[in-house]
């Protein structure tokens, strides 16, 4: 599996969007030393995760069920922004949760509603459904 390179050095800002450090942000959720608190909390760091090319942590987040054999990403994407569209359950009080989102890359975006479960008290992402805009 691809590891984070130097090319993607982990940003001062979180990629994700909110307005605190990538360290204090999704980085904590990168790094393991905390688990995503929600189905939107995970759908940001997974994100983030693509941005900053950190394989391990998108498989290690992805459910066992759904999770491919390998994951390669395209050195040459650059994502440019998420946008969080619509989230339904997902809190510490569900088992599952939906977070619809638009995530730009130069050249397009990515449109789609993702589906979150909870495994071992974790939140996984499990598959998505892309949208038309």
């Amino acid at each position: 599996m691809a590891r984070r390179t130097s090319r993607n050095a982990p940003p001062s800002s979180c990629p994700c969007g909110l307005s605190s450090s990538y360290a204090d942000c999704c980085g904590r959720f990168h790094s393991g030393t905390v688990a995503a608190p929600s189905a939107e909390a995970l759908m940001r760091s997974r994100y983030s995760a693509f941005v900053v090319g950190d394989v391990e942590y998108l498989v290690r987040t992805w459910h066992p069920r759904t999770r491919p054999e390998r994951l390669d990403l395209d050195p040459g994407m650059r994502w440019t922004g998420l946008e969080i569209l619509e989230t339904g359950g997902g809190s510490a009080f569900h088992s599952g949760g939906t977070v619809t989102f638009r995530a730009s890359y130069q050249g397009g975006s990515l449109h789609e509603r993702s589906r979150f479960e909870r495994v071992d008290g974790a939140w996984v992402y499990v598959d998505g459904e892309f949208l038309e805009d």
